[in-house]
């Protein structure tokens, strides 16, 4: 791929995510009644926007599933307020799905620090864009996801640049029509929000839209990848007394079973759902449970179907 050099974009006036609001004008003087209902009623906009875009982030879902399934990682990649989503995301995904942390990864514009406090300059930084996915070694088995409301954020556009050059898939998530961000990725998943109640304040309506966007690529893809069953969060790790009680329910809805049964699988699966589902559904002990589903890459409903077949 040619390598395409990104000069700095000052002029935001273009942008959508940028253009005064009509429907908040005079916002200030307004009551915090007043000033709720117009947020929400601009926040309703957000899912038919996201909506429009459902045939990328198909083809996203379709793009990180096969990455995880062949060992790969998704990679997101932000600053501000798009890296600290993407950070979200990832952090959410082992304690949701019981996969390892180097599965899904994150690259935010200034480091860890930028999690908690605004580190802006970093973000305008192509050599530090390069710089830090270059840490990740990105390769043709990974997928990256830059996520910028603009579509124009230097060092996420370098970052993206910098992955696909190394062979992996990369995917857009931005606000904008047409950016830069956009070309520069395999796949361009626009969600249009248009103008902010507090102009230009993207972490609004356009950091809910890629919050949505998020949720639908890393939760969709580990679907298709088992580690859910129905609709259940099939691998939660047990491990306080919330958990236990939504691993017993998930025991009890899965399979069919009494709450006296679904405590003693889980007992005797040393405290792991997946394979206690297994075990009460193909009627198997934890040993030959625990085989089927390694067999199955961990896909639930293939193990419990492969064991009954024995």
């Amino acid at each position: 791929m040619k390598r395409v050099t990104q000069k700095p974009l000052t002029k935001l006036n273009h942008l959508s995510t940028e253009q005064p609001n009509s429907a908040a004008k005079n916002l200030d003087q307004k009551s915090s009644l007043e000033i709720a209902r117009i947020i929400n009623a601009q926040d309703a906009k957000v899912a038919a926007a996201v909506k429009r875009a459902l045939p990328q982030i198909a083809r996203g879902i379709d793009l990180i599933a096969k990455a995880l399934q062949r060992g790969g990682r998704l990679i997101y990649v932000g600053a501000g307020t798009s890296g600290r989503l993407g950070a979200l995301d990832a952090s959410e995904c082992p304690p949701t799905f019981s996969t390892d942390p180097k599965t899904v990864q994150f690259v935010i514009a200034g480091g860890t620090k930028a999690l908690y406090s605004a580190t802006e300059a970093s973000e305008d930084s192509r050599e530090l864009g390069e710089r830090e996915m270059a840490k990740k070694k990105p390769g043709k088995k990974d997928v990256v996801v830059g996520i910028a409301a603009s579509g124009r954020t230097p060092f996420t556009i370098a970052a993206v640049e910098y992955a696909r050059r190394h062979g992996a898939k990369t995917i857009a998530v931005t606000c904008n029509a047409a950016s830069p961000l956009e070309k520069a990725a395999h796949v361009a998943i626009l969600a249009e929000v248009g103008p902010e109640v507090v102009a230009g304040s993207s972490r609004m309506k356009a950091g809910t839209a890629q919050k949505m966007i998020l949720n639908m690529l890393s939760s969709g893809a580990m679907t298709r990848l088992g580690y859910v069953y129905g609709n259940l969060m099939i691998n939660v790790h047990v491990k306080n007394h919330k958990l236990r009680e939504r691993g017993l329910t998930i025991l009890q809805q899965a399979a069919g079973v009494t709450r006296e049964a679904a405590e003693q699988a889980l007992k005797d699966s040393r405290d792991n759902v997946p394979v206690a589902l297994v075990m009460l559904n193909a009627n198997i002990d934890r040993v030959q449970a625990a085989r089927a589903l390694k067999s199955a890459r961990g896909h639930v409903r293939q193990a419990i179907a492969a064991a009954r077949s024995l």
